[in-house]
């Protein structure tokens, strides 16, 4: 069980990445995956990918959720690299975290805090 303090920190970090892009409110993978307790982005990509699937098996179109961008880092020494992210909406955010690893307390919040957030713009709308 997640004390109230780490629910209370998992809560601001979520909405801390919140962003609007294309005025629908997103949030990045590459900020995400740390958040939902994945050390390597290659493993979350293998979550990405279920939850592309399950957004298909729907029968929702997957890249009105799921959008592709590229972000420049910078490297040591002054360099920069093109890396690949996702802007997630709420609904991919909410597959994600039910194509998560379950045994990650952060996913189980995540399942609960994104079915939360998108029954309550349902309701919204």
């Amino acid at each position: 069980m997640i004390k109230s303090e780490a629910i209370q920190n998992l809560l601001a970090r979520f909405e801390s990445i919140a962003c609007e892009y294309e005025g629908v409110e997103c949030w990045s993978a590459r900020e995400l995956y740390p958040i939902l307790g994945y050390a390597k982005w290659q493993t979350f990509e293998n979550v990405l990918g279920k939850a592309k699937e399950a957004c298909q098996n729907a029968g929702v179109e997957t890249s009105n959720h799921f959008t592709g961008i590229s972000k420049t880092i910078l490297m040591p020494k002054g360099a920069s690299k093109d890396i690949e992210d996702f802007m997630l909406t709420r609904y991919a955010c909410y597959l994600v975290a039910q194509n998560g690893d379950p045994r990650k307390s952060e996913i189980a919040f995540a399942q609960n805090y994104f079915a939360v957030q998108t029954r309550v713009a349902e309701v919204i709308e």
